[in-house]
This record gives C-alpha cells, sequence and structure tokens, in this order.
C-alpha cells in the first residue's frame, strides 16, 4: 500500500469521523467546497428538471434562425453570487421574465434533494433577485452561535434558524412579545437566553413570576424589581403604569414644537429625547402568564380584572415610554377571560416551542401565519428548545436557542449586577440579594 493510498484513507476517515461528531468542522473544511462543486456542475439540469428555466429571448430566436444555427436552450436564472458560509451556502439568483420569488420557494425542496443539502430557504432581495440560502448540515441539532453577532440598543441574540442565520429580539421593531410552551419544551431555556442577552445593556428588567420566584429569582441581583406572587404583580403593573404616564409627561415637555424646531428634533419617544434625559427603558418579562388571570373568588376576578388591564394598558401605550412586554406561558386561549384575545392583539412577536394543544397554536398563530400553526404542534418532545417564530408580517422561522444553564444565567446577571439601573418608581418592589442562610436539618424523631 502506498504512502498516497494510506493518507487518502486517513483523510477519508477523518472526513467520516467529523461528519459524525463534529458536522461544523466537516462543513467548513470539506463540505462547502464539495457542495459549491455540486451546485454548479448540477445548477441548469437541476433548474431546468424542478421547471425553473425561461425560454430564450425572440432576438436569439430570430438570430438564430437567420444565421441557421440551433435553437437556444431554455436559460435558468443567472447566479450572480455565491458565497459559503460557516453553516452554508448564499445564492443570489437574477430571475428571469415571467418568473416570481414563489416559483423558487415552491422548488425549495426539490432544490434541497437534487443539490444534496439540508435545508433550502429562499427571500426576495429587490425586485428581480432573490436569496437562497442552503444549508449543508443540521444547524439545530447542536446550536452553536457564532462568535460576532450584530448588537446595538434593545437587540440581542436568542437563537438560531434553521437557515443558520442568526435570530434576533429587537425591542425597538417588535415591542411586545408572546412565548409558548408546554412543561419541558425549553422556554425557561429562551427565557435566559433572553436574559443574558438583555445583562449587559443599559435596560432595567423587571420580573413576574407566580411560581414563588423559581426561574427569576436566581438572577435577582440585575432585576430592578421582581413579583413572586399575583398580589405582588398587581401592585408592580400599578406602579408600571405610573411610570407610563410620568415617561409621557416628561416627553410632552421636551416636545417644543414650534416653528424653528426642525421635525427631527420633536420628540415622540424616549429614543427622541436627549441622551442626559432619556428614563432607561424597562423589559417586562411575566414568566406565566396564567397564573395572573385565572381566579376563584370574587376578590381575586377583581384582582385578576386590575393586572390583565394594566398588562393591556402597557401593551398599548408602553413602546413610545420604553417599555417592554415578554409575555410567557404554557397556554394562552380566550378561556382566560375578557381582554386576553386584545392583550393578544398587542403582542406582535410571537415564539411557540412543543404545545399539547392546537388551540394554543391557534391563539399564537392563526391570525398572523396560519401555516405556522401546523409546524408548532408537529414539534417532537425530544427536541426541546426547538420552536417556530413569527410576527404580524407573516414570516415565520423555526429557531432554537443554544442551551444556557441556569448557572451561567446566574453567573452572567452577577457579573453585570452593577448596571441595574434603581428606578424610583419601582423600589418597593427590588428584590433583596442578601444571603441566605442554609436550613438546618431538624432532627429525627421518634
Amino acid at each position: 500500500m502506498t504512502a498516497f493510498t494510506v493518507a487518502l484513507v486517513l483523510v477519508v476517515a477523518a472526513a467520516g469521523l467529523l461528519r459524525w461528531r463534529r458536522p461544523a468542522w466537516y462543513w467548513l473544511a470539506f463540505g462547502v467546497t464539495l457542495a459549491a462543486l455540486r451546485v454548479l456542475v448540477r445548477y441548469r439540469s437541476v433548474m431546468d428538471a424542478c421547471g425553473l428555466t425561461v425560454p430564450p429571448a425572440r432576438w436569439r430566436l430570430s438570430l438564430a434562425r437567420a444565421t441557421n444555427r440551433p435553437i437556444p436552450e431554455p436559460r435558468p436564472p443567472r447566479i450572480r453570487r455565491l458565497r459559503p458560509t460557516r453553516t452554508g451556502l448564499v445564492l443570489r439568483l437574477k430571475l428571469g421574465p415571467g418568473q416570481d420569488v414563489f416559483d423558487i420557494a415552491a422548488a425549495s425542496d426539490r432544490l434541497r434533494h437534487s443539490f444534496s443539502m439540508f435545508g433550502v430557504t429562499s427571500r426576495e432581495v429587490r425586485s428581480g433577485v432573490v436569496e437562497v440560502r442552503m444549508t449543508g448540515y443540521d444547524v439545530l441539532k447542536r446550536v452553536q452561535m457564532p462568535a460576532e453577532t450584530e448588537t446595538r440598543a434593545m437587540r440581542v441574540p436568542v437563537a438560531l434558524r434553521e437557515d443558520g442565520s442568526v435570530h434576533y429580539r429587537d425591542y425597538r421593531v417588535i415591542p411586545h412579545a408572546l412565548t409558548l410552551g408546554a412543561t419541558e419544551s425549553g422556554k425557561s431555556v429562551y427565557q435566559r437566553n433572553l436574559v443574558a442577552g438583555l445583562a449587559p445593556l443599559d435596560v432595567a428588567l423587571v420580573g413576574i413570576d407566580c411560581k414563588r420566584g423559581v426561574e427569576l429569582f436566581p438572577l435577582a441581583r440585575r432585576f430592578s424589581a421582581l413579583a413572586d406572587s399575583p398580589d405582588t404583580a398587581a401592585e408592580l403593573l400599578d406602579a408600571l403604569v405610573v411610570r407610563m404616564a410620568d415617561v409621557y409627561r416628561l416627553i410632552r415637555t421636551q416636545q417644543r414644537i414650534t416653528v424653528d424646531v426642525p421635525d427631527a428634533e420633536i420628540a415622540a419617544d424616549i429614543w427622541d429625547l436627549p441622551d442626559e434625559l432619556r428614563p432607561t427603558p424597562v423589559v417586562v418579562l411575566v414568566d406565566e402568564v396564567a397564573e395572573l388571570a385565572l381566579y376563584a373568588t370574587k376578590e381575586e376576578e377583581r384582582r385578576r380584572d386590575r393586572i390583565i388591564t394594566a398588562l393591556v394598558r402597557l401593551a398599548q401605550l408602553g413602546r413610545a415610554a420604553g417599555i417592554y412586554l415578554e409575555i410567557c406561558g404554557q397556554r394562552f386561549g380566550s378561556e382566560l377571560g375578557k381582554g386576553i384575545t386584545m392583550l393578544r392583539a398587542q403582542l406582535t412577536g410571537r415564539t411557540a416551542h412543543r404545545l399539547n394543544d392546537e388551540t394554543s397554536a391557534n391563539m399564537a398563530f392563526g391570525d398572523i401565519a396560519p401555516d405556522a400553526v401546523l409546524a408548532a404542534i408537529q414539534i417532537p418532545a425530544e427536541l426541546r428548545g426547538l420552536a417556530i417564530a413569527g410576527d404580524a408580517s407573516g414570516g415565520w422561522h423555526r429557531i432554537r436557542a443554544p442551551h444556557t444553564s441556569l448557572r451561567q444565567a446566574v453567573n452572567l446577571c452577577n457579573r453585570y449586577a452593577d448596571r441595574t439601573p434603581d428606578l424610583p418608581e419601582l423600589a418597593t418592589f427590588r428584590p433583596t440579594t442578601e444571603r441566605v442562610p442554609s436550613a438546618k436539618a431538624s432532627p429525627a424523631t421518634a
């Protein structure tokens, strides 16, 4: 056996081992080159088989007849750019006359099989230009976020999409969001990633955790206010409504609407105010919304109406005052009482992990993306953390957040504890972070 044969066998064995154990490394080392060659060699025949070619132009047909040459073949979309990425390939195509972006989207599954890729998605860049993203392996099986992400004010990376791109939570674009998920679906891990992304930013975190704080109170050093019961939550939400009114008064005094004031300097929300006057934005995380909406007595019903009314007011008016809502729950349906559907209408962002019933999926996506309902109820139980994310535009994606343990989230919140702002309106609800003495074991009784 020659040295070349031995080296070839070792390379093939290493490639097979990497493809099995480290698909991302295999893709960067071998897969991206093989996939690019496969796409370029098969491109014309695949597009023809998928019905994505157009007849030649009339002037070319006339020229061929005049010069007695063969009739030109149908033309596929022209490749403007082929760019490799850490998870796949990105093709930018120039569509031919009569073609549409929906033609590419309808053929995405056939393109996936023809090019031997794991997934194919497409989007329109501009009129006549379509971007086709191909993934070379299952990026959601073992989520690895890129080392560098695009971060800016109130925009944090929280998960990875199935096409290999980063899924961001941008509060300036989507102020309020709803996150649903059954028990053991990965909803808590998604919430931890959200807190971990917000911890380094100049933002106040407010939490409502009616499970006596088992989810959010370990992260208390980064929270400006926390509530662990419906009674405390009602008072906290009332205080946030008062803060919202105070912020609006501040904005009103700073508008200075006169003839000589440029339009760009007229304040309409906190982001139009000068930096020295801008109030700290607030993100409100509600861990289990159903606990705030359930009641058994008349007194609890009055408290429930008070809570839902405050949440609806914050959802309708809080964006300009820099108050953003993150509503989480295992179930979100109209049976939670009056005001729930009004609250849902204000929650633009929707994220659904594995759900136990179709009704919750319809409450999440039925009014914005009906085809995402089926995808939400088909998430297998063994894929914890896999979710469907959509918004009011009708688009949706499969996403999965990287696994973040509670210990990692606690360490990150402790590291940025000095960035926790003191809000006078919420001082009563500031969590105590003194060390709790360990409970001593009681002596055994006879």
